[in-house]
């Protein structure tokens, strides 16, 4: 059963057993907006175009950025790290993105792994729906844990969660804290600050 995470909650994932393989999944709905002229306005609903980006930060003990993944690099270098693609619209159900993670191939010198979401297209979250991240055991399909975004807000970024080592365990911190992005790159700083 997931745990659905609220901000700052910490927790241990080898509480499930020994974890190798997870993916990030991030969701989220376009916000409906009324259509233009008239008759538009009072008979039908129209959907703007969201293009939210999902990326991973990796971090050594002393917070330097070693890597990131997202749309522009779909890999990581040393390639424990791996986005699925990027969705431009938010359409379809579940996961619009994804990060799947080799947890027993992440190099030793990263301690972090953090998770964000960036609005692309500049749309701030309180034109954004539903959106959630949740970790997934990759072998079982078993939701482990939910952050769902809630309460939107004038920001276009946003630092969702991270994995990190702690004596030599996987643990999961949700984070939640909001700033200006467009890409993760723009949120490096802010998160040097949060874990």
């Amino acid at each position: 059963m997931a745990i659905n995470l609220e901000k700052g909650q910490r927790i241990s994932l080898e509480k499930n057993g020994s974890l190798s393989q997870v993916f990030m999944g991030l969701g989220w709905d376009m916000v409906q907006q009324k259509s233009g002229g008239f008759l538009g306005k009072l008979f039908s609903k129209s959907e703007k175009n969201i293009d939210l980006d999902a990326s991973c930060v990796l971090l050594d003990a002393a917070k330097n950025v070693v890597d990131i993944v997202y749309f522009g690099q779909l890999r990581s270098r040393d390639g424990s790290v791996q986005h699925t693609g990027d969705n431009l619209t938010g359409e379809g159900e579940g996961d619009d993105e994804v990060i799947n993670v080799n947890l027993g191939a992440v190099p030793a010198n990263v301690q972090y792994l953090v998770f964000t979401v960036s609005s692309y297209s500049g749309q701030t979250f309180d034109q954004i729906a539903n959106a959630f991240c949740r970790l997934v055991d990759a072998r079982t399909n078993q939701e482990l844990a939910r952050y769902t975004i809630t309460g939107g807000g004038s920001f276009t970024g946003l630092i969702l969660a991270s994995l990190y080592r702690h004596n030599n365990e996987w643990k999961m911190r949700a984070i939640g804290e909001s700033g200006q992005s467009t890409t993760a790159h723009d949120l490096a700083a802010m998160i040097q600050r949060c874990i």
